[in-house]
């Protein structure tokens, strides 16, 4: 079978590898769409810890089951199925245990023809979403869903600001915060990207570029009870500014660095709750997918390309001009 592997550092290449044989507890699938996220480009820069070559990347995926080993219902053949990224999560609801891994590494992932995973990291595709679509929603999805309610608690009503709009997970926060009744506003330095997100339901965005702009988004939207945030870095302050007494801000990466300065007062005075966030549990899987199904929600997906043009669909991730997952189909 056909499997893109990552034979050393910025060095992707398309393979012919040997069909992945399945153990006690696992399912074969054939893969019909994959997508990526930022991990994958961080892996292929080997920015990664734990990298060793070759390696499949590749997190997201959704197919058929093709066979099924010892000690699984063989009633999953020919179902069609989205896989669950979030492997050994651990026992506690709260964190993530020492065991926990991310499907792509140090497992193979799912930029392939075909993935041998444990059955209980399979779920039933949800039966509105098409192939793209399905595979665009696993880590992104889940990564949101654990952010907006397992951690942020939005309540409907609520004033919620999420920056960095255009990637998966900040899509994914605004539709799921907007289908739990929140008023959502949101930041990019693309004013396209903006009105993309206003056409999506978002009451309208602000340039994080600009000098003072969360005083635009206070004097314009007021304070914000929830912050979304997977930048960090020399902005963060300005969250805590346009945070709302109370407010709770809600981070799950740190794509511009650790902040220069955290001002405790502002913190402390303010009653403000710091909540770091990653993935998800079995349950956020589980909450994340009936969410997704009763509230017919449609990820957004940029672009499809098919998989021996993986040079193209990371270059598109790099750029980071996307408004969306790029799916690639094997």
């Amino acid at each position: 079978m056909r499997s893109l592997q990552l034979a050393a550092i910025n060095q992707l290449l398309l393979a012919e590898v040997p069909t992945p044989e399945i153990g006690t507890g696992e399912v074969r699938i054939v893969l019909q769409a994959a997508a990526l996220n930022h991990r994958d480009h961080w892996i292929k820069q080997g920015q990664y810890a734990g990298l060793s070559f070759p390696c499949t990347p590749g997190s997201d995926g959704a197919g058929v089951v093709e066979a099924t080993g010892e000690g699984v219902d063989p009633v999953w053949v020919g179902r069609e199925v989205i896989i669950n990224p979030s492997f050994d999560w651990g026992d506690l609801e709260s964190t993530q245990g020492p065991r926990f891994t991310i499907l792509g590494l140090p497992r193979s992932g799912t930029l392939a023809e075909k993935i041998v995973v444990p059955a209980v990291q399979i779920s039933p595709k949800p039966a509105h979403l098409s192939w793209e679509e399905a595979a665009a929603l696993p880590l992104a999805g889940l990564t949101a869903y654990r952010a907006v309610f397992s951690r942020a608690r939005i309540e409907p009503g609520e004033r919620v600001l999420i920056t960095g709009i255009g990637g998966g997970v900040a899509l994914f926060a605004l539709q799921f915060a907007l289908a739990a009744g929140a008023e959502v506003w949101v930041t990019s330095s693309s004013p396209e990207k903006i009105q993309r997100a206003v056409a999506l339901g978002a009451r309208g965005g602000f340039d994080y570029t600009t000098p003072d702009w969360a005083k635009t988004a206070i004097a314009t939207a007021g304070h914000f009870a929830v912050i979304i945030d997977s930048a960090a870095g020399p902005g963060f302050e300005s969250l805590l500014d346009a945070a709302a007494p109370g407010g709770r801000i809600v981070f799950f990466g740190a794509t511009r660095g650790n902040p220069p300065l955290l001002p405790s007062r502002k913190v402390f005075w303010r009653q403000l709750s710091l909540l770091g966030t990653t993935m998800g549990s079995p349950r956020d899987w589980t909450s994340m997918l009936g969410f997704v199904s009763r509230h017919r929600i449609v990820p957004i997906v940029s672009d499809v390309l098919p998989l021996p043009r993986f040079a193209d669909a990371f270059t598109r991730l790099e750029r980071n001009d996307q408004f969306g997952k790029v799916v690639l189909k094997p």
